[in-house]
């Protein structure tokens, strides 16, 4: 058991980014509580993949919380009558954004967080390579940081909570860089919209777009599996 560590709540969607995310906070001498939400995305192998990446990485904890927002619907990733896009950007803001599912889950780290009586919250979110999604701008974060110091008992008694986004100004590829030099495996995690059960990667989603060129630009090879019509290819 790791003791006298601070202790942070670490949103883990079982992606790249969240993988890099976890790490770095764990390269801060942070005690980790990894977070994953069930929301009935289409790419549910992603919590697999969470799962395991919590588990390299060393997480003390790792809570996979289940809600349903396919009542809502909205999105490309909850709603099954409609298709990811797999043209290249879209314009404005793209199909494959889910209403307000980073404030859901950065509510849900912060109820977390009251309850471990820790004052820090880490997301991967990123303004660079990003989808367009508003919820992952550095003025959306500052916001819900100014909120959750307003909302919570611990707060209101002195302990003031942080909001980290260490990815926030980082191309792709530096995200890339930084995860290996913190030891991520990143052919344990799983970035595509729409990847199948065992968590092989379609190469043509917009998230396998950024990814592959990250990977390109970083001058390393992407660990994961992609299918093309039904083939699968290494990249």
């Amino acid at each position: 058991m790791v003791t006298g560590l601070k202790k942070a709540v670490v949103l883990l969607s079982g992606g790249l980014d969240s993988a890099t995310t976890l790490a770095i906070a764990r390269s801060q001498q942070f005690e980790c509580y990894a977070l994953s939400v069930d929301y009935g995305q289409r790419h549910r192998s992603e919590l697999v993949a969470a799962q395991n990446v919590a588990r390299a990485l060393g997480a003390r904890m790792h809570q996979i919380v289940k809600l349903d927002l396919t009542a809502f619907g909205g999105s490309a990733l909850t709603d099954p009558s409609i298709a990811v896009p797999t043209e290249g950007a879209q314009s404005g803001i793209p199909i494959t954004y889910v209403p307000a599912r980073n404030t859901i889950m950065l509510s849900l780290a912060l109820a977390w967080t009251e309850t471990l009586d820790c004052r820090d919250i880490f997301i991967g979110v990123n303004a660079v390579d990003y989808s367009g999604y508003p919820d992952c701008r550095p003025e959306y974060i500052k916001a819900f940081e100014i909120m959750a110091n307003l909302a919570t008992k611990i707060a209101v008694e002195g302990k003031r909570l942080t909001i980290h986004v260490p990815l926030m100004h980082m191309p792709k590829q530096e995200i890339i860089q930084t995860g290996d030099n913190l030891g991520v495996d990143f052919g344990l995690t799983v970035s595509c919209y729409q990847a199948d059960e065992e968590g092989r990667a379609c190469g043509v989603c917009d998230s396998c777009r950024i990814r592959k060129a990250g990977f390109a630009a970083a001058g390393k090879i992407d660990p994961v599996q992609y299918r093309c019509n039904g083939l699968l290819h290494g990249f």
